[in-house]
């Protein structure tokens, strides 16, 4: 049975006092993230439950319960400190999804030191942007990443200290660099955690926006009350179930729901350092029996891609909740799960900025596939105009989606850039920079980042309705869809197409194309132009930057995307 019962008695009775009460956190008194995570699960009485089960790309798996992740945060703690990091100071995660990484974090906090994560995907530039800005003080890496880092170090004249997990001793370290074993390090039992209160800084996750640099979203220790227990209700994470959240903690899902959230919540869960490949998830998932899988729609298209014959070759029975995150998740991807794995996937919403969730689809609620689901029960959310930010109350209607603020996980400022932080509240709401509808139901209909919203002949047409058309063409592989200027409509629709195997382009093909968009959306959304292409532009992670396609289209600057390119 789901946590959180019938969804609109929970949505009156919710408080977040309910999640502290769970957590044994008073108001003012002392709370760190690492501690909750480790020391509290272990006075639970879970000291020997299995807290991570890892997976190296050679196959090699570890496993590490409760007490170990205990001795081994605090074993990185006592190393930072032995070498003069204190609390405040940025430490920068720079690592592939090893178990350093997630122990890294944790240690982090414990020490009252502020956990910046990046992902290791980022070339040197992208790294001295985000190092430079946050006045970083040590960055731990792996020695494949070393030589991007050594590159930029005499640009960065507050970094201190270098923290290799993996040196081997071949190669003579510099200056500043120290070597760090955790698995041969003596273990510390006990150490004096930092008395971080709810206000105290706690990570810093890096985002970029539709221009200028990317922007440092600081969090503090309180956003644990939000990640607990939405991790708890929405991910349906119970005692004894298997967790894998497939995202790399560089970005916010894989820290506050692949770290922080799971691990408060004492459940076991699952990490695997390797690439996309469809057979190798779903051996993955068979091996390790993973009862609960949060994952993001590009992997899901991607396995969709691979058909539903690859599924039936292993024994998924274990999975019993599924649920998406990062983009919108497509109906037709919503109904594909249930057909491959005999259960929907439930897309959520919510943004580095807000910490934890806001829109979510729960637990034994009636699935709209397509939809985003209905606010977290202790979230105020509406939709709101698109110039005054006044609510709209009309169902159907387009505007900003917009959350009140003062839930515990949304972020306390945009690091050395508190102007631009401001500009995100307006009316007595945080604006979230997306467009969406609200249906008769209470049901949130996404349309499109605000800047990606096409606007032709006054209509606003979202591209991802678009783009989720064109996949049921059988042609069609992948595309994006942006507005391009027209001096009569202002704007129309524009699609780029990757092909499937073996299908060529022509002008037929293009019209059919056209006609199919038409048919099954509306005149307004056909594409009136229509470029063939080898492959888009893409995230790390996978989403298509329609920004990028935009950007040319309109012969504008593309601006940073940095973090984009490694999202």
């Amino acid at each position: 049975m789901s946590h959180i019962g019938n969804y609109d008695d929970a949505r009156k009775n919710f408080t977040w006092e309910i999640s502290e009460k769970e957590l044994g956190y008073v108001p003012g008194a002392v709370i760190n993230i690492g501690e909750y995570c480790t020391d509290r699960i272990c006075r639970m009485g879970k000291a020997d439950k299995l807290a991570l089960i890892w997976e190296g790309h050679d196959g090699h798996v570890k496993k590490y319960t409760f007490n170990d992740m205990r001795q081994l945060t605090n074993t990185i703690a006592a190393f930072l400190k032995s070498n003069g990091i204190g609390d405040g100071e940025r430490v920068c995660l720079f690592m592939d999804k090893v178990p350093e990484l997630y122990f890294g974090f944790l240690g982090v906090l414990k020490l009252g030191a502020i956990a910046q994560p990046l992902f290791s995907a980022f070339g040197a530039d992208s790294l001295l942007t985000r190092l430079e800005d946050a006045g970083t003080s040590v960055v731990i890496t792996q020695k494949k990443h070393l030589a991007k880092v050594r590159t930029i170090v005499p640009q960065l004249p507050t970094l201190k200290l270098i923290v290799v997990v993996d040196d081997d001793g071949v190669k003579p370290l510099r200056e500043k660099e120290v070597a760090f074993h955790m698995d041969e390090a003596e273990r510390v039992d006990s150490f004096d955690i930092f008395p971080s209160l709810a206000e105290t800084p706690s990570v810093l996750h890096y985002t970029s926006g539709t221009t200028g640099k990317p922007k440092g979203a600081q969090h503090v220790h309180y956003s644990l009350i939000s990640q607990y227990i939405t991790a708890k209700y929405v991910l349906d994470l119970h005692d004894d179930d298997i967790y894998w959240c497939t995202a790399d903690p560089g970005w916010v899902t894989g820290t506050s729901y692949g770290i922080i959230g799971p691990w408060a919540n004492g459940v076991t869960q699952c990490v695997t350092d390797t690439g996309f490949k469809a057979e190798s998830w779903y051996r993955f998932l068979e091996t390790m029996k993973i009862t609960v899988w949060y994952s993001a729609p590009t992997a899901i298209r991607s396995l969709m891609k691979e058909g539903i014959d690859v599924v039936k070759k292993f024994d998924l029975s274990a999975l019993r909740h599924l649920c998406s995150v990062g983009e919108p998740l497509n109906a037709e991807a919503v109904l594909w799960s249930q057909e491959a794995f005999g259960r929907m996937f439930h897309d959520t919403f919510w943004q580095t900025e807000t910490g934890s969730m806001m829109i979510t689809n729960f637990p034994g609620m009636p699935i709209k596939p397509g939809s985003m689901g209905k606010p977290f029960p202790g979230i105020t959310a509406g939709v709101v105009d698109l110039s005054t930010f006044e609510e709209i109350t009309t169902p159907g209607l387009v505007g900003l989606i917009a959350i009140r603020p003062g839930w515990p996980s949304m972020f306390r400022t945009y690091w050395k850039n508190e102007a631009t932080y401001q500009n995100k509240f307006k009316n007595g709401w945080y604006l979230c920079g997306d467009r969406a509808s609200i249906d008769e139901d209470g049901y949130y209909w996404f349309v499109g980042r605000d800047d990606d919203v096409i606007n032709t002949a006054g209509h606003l047409v979202g591209p991802f309705e678009i783009e989720s058309a064109l996949l049921e063409h059988p042609a069609v592989a992948e595309s994006a869809a942006v507005g391009k200027p027209d001096p009569v409509n202002m704007e129309v629709v524009k699609v780029f197409i990757a092909l499937k195997p073996g299908i060529e382009a022509n002008k037929m093909l293009e019209l059919d194309i056209m006609n199919f968009v038409r048919k099954k959306l509306s005149a307004l959304a056909m594409p009136q132009d229509i470029e063939f292409v080898a492959s888009l532009p893409r995230t790390r992670s996978g989403k298509i930057m329609r920004r990028v396609l935009r950007a040319k289209e309109w012969g504008e600057d593309i601006g940073d995307i940095s973090t984009l390119e490694n999202d």
